[in-house]
């Protein structure tokens, strides 16, 4: 479990003339799906003194006041020339305003659309801002000649790369992150960190593979030695292997047999937090992704995405009564490009009135088209429970692909003697629950598996598409149900749920003391916490250790899964 601290600013030299200054959040602060780990984040903002001085990145404005004071105790804030913008997050405004009240000749340097972000956000048209496209640089002296490399994607249309060959050092900002919160500076031990820069990926990059890909390229002719991301660890010693990773990664993504496209506009950020949670429900589930922000889309990308898919979901706000033009632009290309066979979904979030939604919607389905999922109306801000349902949401959609796609094959083959072989491996029957914030999941198991004694463990197989998998991550934990002979809570479980459907209802249970669920009817219960797990073709085998338990039933009989093949459950 996290340890719950003060929020507070950690500062270190990083390199000549460079500090990194980390405002560190010790736990869970918003409901996007990247947080959805819980184990904090760092907003890492840096400092370049050459003869001129430069601020990259400034925390949001739940770290002005302590960020300001501990920046004071190194420099002369009133000095600041230049600030450095990675991407625009209007969450930034406050610490960006009191710069500048502060020091009112702050120079801002940050990409096209980044300028018209922060224009937009300070409310102010008349910033001094420094444009960077790709070739311009910035001389701050004694050799921090600065390189500016944009790499944007949908989700951070402004994203902007900052490299300073003195020091090799590529401030990456969204790119390498990981959102954890420690005393660890860099990644000593880089392993430990790989699980949350994979999930960080999946939730962030995954959905924009191709734009990944095309940044990447973009910086691999630069020397770098470290990269200062804007979450988390400085990524030093795994830097080549974090690397090869991101293209292992993106291949995954582009070599997917299906593509799902991803069409959206945001207002205030939450339609993009709904679009997130859907995109990762079809990603972990084997589906890519093509997501496309359609105010700075071209047309042509829309259809060129939509012809080659075999499903598209469409995202809106509410802005007063109607949906924005780029997304009533965006609809209509789908209309006209789009077969009716191709299957839809839509989903938005609003203030007080929701037509936008209903008017897709009701498109659509006069269109003659399928949907994959109802459809997602969420007021105001998305909580845990929105985005669990809107992952649960993506992943029936991918799943609803699938199935569609082998539907069209020949029938099934028969089991080759391997899989024949394989399919009378048994276990015991069991409902594996777990407790996250509002959510409570559970899912039916049968690859459960004792695997050490001293401590007490076992292993669980856990399918990439189940709705408890962000749940199973090294830190978590959850209740093994071992269940008995009988059908009643086997079928329970056996059920096809809609997203976020209560999946005990109905039944007798009580809370465990790590928050998961015991449930009355079971033969015995095991309480577990992760320790470990790896990525095993399209399951996660994770290992935890019990850590208490008890037999329910001294009578019962454990309930066995017997299977024919092992090439489907």
């Amino acid at each position: 479990m996290l340890e719950t601290k003060p929020r507070d600013i950690q500062i270190l030299p990083i390199g000549t003339d460079t500090t990194i200054l980390r405002a560190r959040s010790w736990t869970r602060l918003r409901f996007e799906i990247e947080y959805a780990l819980a184990k904090g984040t760092t907003a890492n903002s840096f400092l370049i003194q050459g003869d001129k001085i430069a601020l990259i990145d400034p925390p949001g404005e739940t770290f002005t006041e302590i960020y300001l004071a501990a920046l004071q105790q190194r420099i002369d804030v009133e000095t600041v020339d230049y600030v450095i913008l990675g991407h625009v997050n209007p969450n930034r405004a406050a610490t960006l305003r009191t710069l500048l009240e502060i020091s009112p000749q702050i120079t801002f340097v940050c990409s096209n659309p980044g300028a018209i972000n922060l224009k937009a956000a300070l409310e102010n048209q008349d910033l001094p801002i420094l444009v960077m496209r790709g070739e311009e640089t910035l001389d701050l002296g004694k050799g921090h000649h600065l390189q500016f490399i944009p790499t944007p994607n949908p989700r951070y249309a402004d994203e902007l790369c900052t490299y300073d060959p003195q020091t090799e050092i590529l401030f990456s900002d969204k790119l390498f992150g990981a959102h954890t919160c420690g005393d660890q500076v860099f990644d000593e031990g880089w392993e430990i960190f790989n699980e949350d820069r994979r999930y960080y990926f999946d939730c962030l990059m995954a959905p924009h593979a191709r734009q990944v890909e095309t940044a990447l390229d973009k910086l691999s002719d630069l020397p770098v030695r470290l990269y200062a991301t804007g979450h988390g660890s400085l990524v030093r010693y795994g830097l080549i292997e974090l690397t090869h990773s991101y293209r292992e990664w993106i291949q995954q993504q582009t070599n997917a047999d299906m593509t799902v496209t991803l069409i959206y506009a945001s207002a205030y950020g939450n339609t993009a937090t709904l679009a997130q949670a859907i995109a990762r429900g079809i990603t972990k589930a084997g589906v890519s992704v093509e997501s496309i922000n359609c105010e700075f889309a071209d047309p042509e990308e829309i259809k060129t995405a939509v012809e080659k898919s075999a499903g598209f979901v469409i995202g809106s706000p509410t802005l007063g009564g109607h949906a924005p033009t780029p997304v009533q632009t965006a609809l209509g290309i789908v209309l006209s490009t789009a077969t009716n066979n191709k299957l839809a979904g839509v989903f938005g979030s609003f203030g007080w009135s929701g037509e936008a939604v209903d008017f897709i919607e009701s498109k659509l389905k006069d269109a003659g088209y399928r949907f994959g999922f109802d459809t997602i109306r969420v007021k105001f801000k998305p909580n845990e429970v929105t985005l669990q349902t809107c992952e649960e949401a993506g992943t029936d959609f991918a799943q609803a692909l699938k199935r569609a796609a082998k539907k069209a094959v020949v029938a099934r083959q028969p089991a080759t003697n391997v899989e024949q072989a394989v399919g009378r491996i048994v276990g015991s029957l069991c409902v594996v629950t777990a407790t996250q914030g509002e959510v409570k999941t559970g899912m039916l198991a049968s690859w459960v598996a004792q695997a050490s004694f001293s401590p007490p463990g076992l292993t669980i197989a856990v399918a990439k598409d189940r709705a408890m998998e962000n749940m199973t991550h090294t830190g978590n934990e959850f209740v093994v149900n071992i269940l008995t002979e009988g059908r009643e809570i086997r079928k329970q479980f056996m059920k096809v749920y809609t997203p976020g459907q209560d999946r005990f209802a109905g039944l007798a249970m009580e809370e465990a003391s790590n928050g998961g669920v015991i449930l009355s009817g079971a033969l015995s219960y095991l309480e577990c916490s992760v320790q470990s797990r790896m990525e095993v073709g399209d399951h996660w085998l994770v290992y935890a250790t019990v850590n208490d338990g008890k037999v329910l039933n001294q009578d019962g009989v454990t309930a066995v899964h017997h299977r024919k093949s092992g090439s489907y459950y």
